[in-house]
C-alpha cells in the first residue's frame, strides 16, 4: 500500500464517515480525499515532481495532515518538520532534505521569512491559514485551474517519508522510509493490538512523529482521528470521554501527568481498547498505577525513526497474568519482538549472544529504513554484519521478552563495572517522590566515572537525597546506586521530548569545575 492508500481504504468503508476532527471542525473521508487530490494537482502545477521533497511545518492541524495524503498522491516525499525546532535547526533540515516546497502555518511565517533568502532550493511556499509576502495562500494555491495529469508510477521501495533524526547530539540525519516500511508498521499494529469496530484515535502527541504514523492503520479501518492542537491533559481526558475514544498514544511523561490530574478518577475510560505508551522508559510502578486507572488497556511499543514504532510490542493482555493481576516481571520489558521483526542481541565483534546476555539490540525486517539520505557511511555503519543496529543495549530473556538496558552511548564505567543509566533511572522512578530522573557519569579520580542522578520531584513531594540513595541501593546494589543526587525543577528536553543527558552532564561538570576553583 502507498501512504495515500490508507485514506482511500478508509473512504471505501464509508466516504461520509468522519475522518479528521479538530474542535468544531469535522472532515469526512470524502472531503479529505477531495482535498488530497487538489493538493496533488497544486503540487504538480508548482513544479513538484515524483520523488521531490515537500516539507510541512505546522502544529497539529487537520488541513496540514490532509496535505500529507496530497503529497503522497502526487508521488512526492513528505518531510515532517518538528514545529518546536529553532530556525537554524529547520534550515539544516531543509538543506539536508533538498526540499523544493514548504507548506507552513502562519505562526511560523516570521521564521520562514528569515530563512527564505538562505534556501534557494525552496521554490514554492504555501501558507495554510493566511496571506504572506512569501507566496500563495493555501486556498489560492488550490484554486488555480487544474491542467494536471496523474501521478508518476511509484515503487513500494521508493522513499515516501524523510524524517530527521537528532535533537540530542550531533547533526541530524535523514531517515528514508518507504511505503513498504510504513505498510509493515501498519500491519504489525493491526496484528498486535485490539481493534474492534471503527476505531476513534485521539492524537495529542505531535503528528510529525508517532501520533501521525499511528493514524495510518486507524484510517485503514475507517476510523476517526481526533486531533488536539496542544498537550492539555485535562482536555485530553475530557475528549476521551466525549468522543468515546478507543485508541491513543502518550509518552510516559504525559501518562504521569494524567495520573496526577484532578479529573483522572472521574473520567469514563470504558471506551478505551488500547492506550499506547513508548518513546521513553516507563516506571513499572507507574505502569501498574495506569492499569489500575485506565483499565487493562495499556499497550507498549518500541521502535525508532529507522524502524518505526514496532520493533517489539506488548499488547494489553500481555501486561496481565491469567488471574488479571499485573504481570510484574515483564512490565519492565519492551514486550516481545513483533511478528514481522527478527530481533537478536549482538556483541561488538558481530557474534549473536544467547538469552540473558547483554549486547546491542539488532534487527532484520522490512520495517527497517532504506538508509540515511545522502549518507552512505552512516547507512553502512547501521547495517554492519547484515543487521540493523539500534544503538540500544539490552537482552532477551528465556520467554523472549526484550529488556532495554540503556543506550550504548549512555553506559557508565565506574570502578571497572558497567552501569547502565536506564536501570538506575528505573530504580529511582519507583520511588513515589520522584517524577522523573536522569543518570549520567561524571569524571571521578577514584572511580573513573561517578554515577550521578538528577531528579525532578513528583508534585506534592519533597526529595530527601539520602533516603532515595538508600532506596535505590536496596534495589540494585551499591555499585549502581547514585553517589550523588541533584534536585532540579525541570529536566532539559529535546524538541521531541527526550531528556538531554549531554546538557545535564555538561552543566554538572561545569558546576564541578566551579566548585574546585
Amino acid at each position: 500500500m502507498s501512504l495515500v492508500d490508507y485514506l482511500d481504504k478508509g473512504a471505501s468503508l464509508g466516504p461520509d464517515q468522519p475522518c479528521l476532527v479538530a474542535g468544531e471542525r469535522t472532515f469526512t473521508y470524502a472531503e479529505v480525499q477531495h482535498l488530497s487530490h487538489r493538493v496533488a494537482a497544486a503540487l504538480q502545477r508548482s513544479g513538484v515532481r515524483a520523488g521531490d521533497k515537500v516539507a510541512i511545518l505546522s502544529g497539529n492541524d487537520p488541513v496540514a495532515f490532509a496535505s500529507v495524503f496530497g503529497i503522497s498522491r502526487r508521488g512526492a516525499v513528505w518531510c515532517p518538520i518538528n514545529p518546536r525546532n529553532e530556525a537554524d535547526e529547520n534550515r539544516e533540515l531543509f538543506e539536508l532534505f533538498d526540499c523544493t516546497c514548504l507548506i507552513f502555518q502562519s505562526a511560523f511565517a516570521p521564521m520562514v521569512e528569515r530563512l527564505a533568502a538562505r534556501l534557494p532550493g525552496l521554490k514554492a511556499y504555501v501558507c495554510l491559514d493566511a496571506e504572506t509576502p512569501l507566496g500563495n495562500s493555501f486556498d489560492r494555491w488550490l484554486d488555480a485551474p487544474d491542467d494536471t495529469t496523474g501521478p508518476d508510477p511509484r515503487h513500494a521501495d521508493d522513499t515516501v517519508m524523510l524524517v530527521g533524526t537528532g535533537g540530542t547530539t550531533g547533526k541530524p540525519k535523514g531517515v528514508q522510509l518507504t511505503d513498504r516500511n510504513l505498510e509493515t508498521m501498519s500491519a504489525i499494529t493491526l496484528m498486535s493490538y485490539p481493534f474492534e469496530g471503527r476505531p476513534v484515535y485521539l492524537a495529542l502527541a505531535p503528528l510529525t512523529h508517532a501520533a501521525g504514523v499511528l493514524c495510518f492503520p486507524v484510517m485503514a479501518l475507517g476510523g476517526r482521528v481526533v486531533i488536539m492542537a496542544d498537550a492539555d491533559i485535562g482536555r485530553f481526558l475530557a475528549l476521551v470521554q466525549s468522543h468515546r475514544v478507543t485508541h491513543s498514544f502518550l509518552p510516559p511523561t504525559l501518562i504521569y501527568l494524567a495520573l496526577a490530574h484532578p479529573d483522572a478518577r472521574s473520567t469514563d475510560y470504558s471506551s478505551l481498547q488500547c492506550l499506547w505508551y513508548g518513546a521513553a522508559p516507563m516506571s513499572p510502578d507507574r505502569l501498574r498505577e495506569a492499569i489500575g486507572l485506565f483499565g487493562p488497556v495499556m499497550g507498549q511499543l518500541f521502535g525508532q525513526s529507522e524502524a518505526p514504532m514496532m520493533i517489539s510490542t506488548m499488547a494489553p493482555a500481555d501486561h496481565l497474568l491469567p488471574d488479571g493481576s499485573p504481570a510484574t516481571g515483564r512490565l519492565a520489558s519492551a514486550g516481545r519482538p513483533s511478528p514481522l521483526v527478527t530481533v537478536a542481541i549482538m556483541a561488538e565483534d558481530g557474534t549473536l549472544l544467547p538469552a540473558g546476555e547483554r549486547g546491542e539490540i539488532v534487527i532484520r525486517s522490512s520495517l527497517v529504513m532504506a538508509g540515511y539520505y545522502k549518507n552512505p557511511e552512516a547507512t553502512a555503519e547501521a547495517a554492519a554484519h547484515g543487521w540493523h543496529h539500534t544503538g540500544d543495549i539490552g537482552y532477551l530473556d528465556d520467554d523472549n521478552y526484550l529488556f532495554i538496558v540503556d543506550r550504548a552511548k549512555d553506559m557508565i564505567i565506574t570502578g571497572g563495572f558497567n552501569v547502565y543509566s536506564a536501570e538506575v533511572e528505573q530504580a529511582l522512578m519507583n520511588h513515589p517522590a520522584v517524577h522523573e530522573a536522569a543518570v549520567v557519569g561524571l569524571p571521578d579520580e577514584k572511580w573513573g566515572e561517578r554515577v550521578t542522578a538528577v531528579v525532578q520531584a513528583a508534585p506534592g513531594h519533597d526529595v530527601d537525597p539520602a533516603e532515595i540513595k538508600a532506596f535505590v541501593k536496596a534495589r540494585i546494589g551499591s555499585v549502581k546506586a547514585p553517589k550523588e543526587i541533584h534536585l532540579w525543577p525541570d529536566l532539559p528536553r529535546s524538541k521531541v521530548g527526550k531528556i538531554l543527558k549531554v546538557e545535564i552532564r555538561d552543566e554538572l561538570v561545569l558546576g564541578q569545575k566551579k566548585s574546585a576553583d
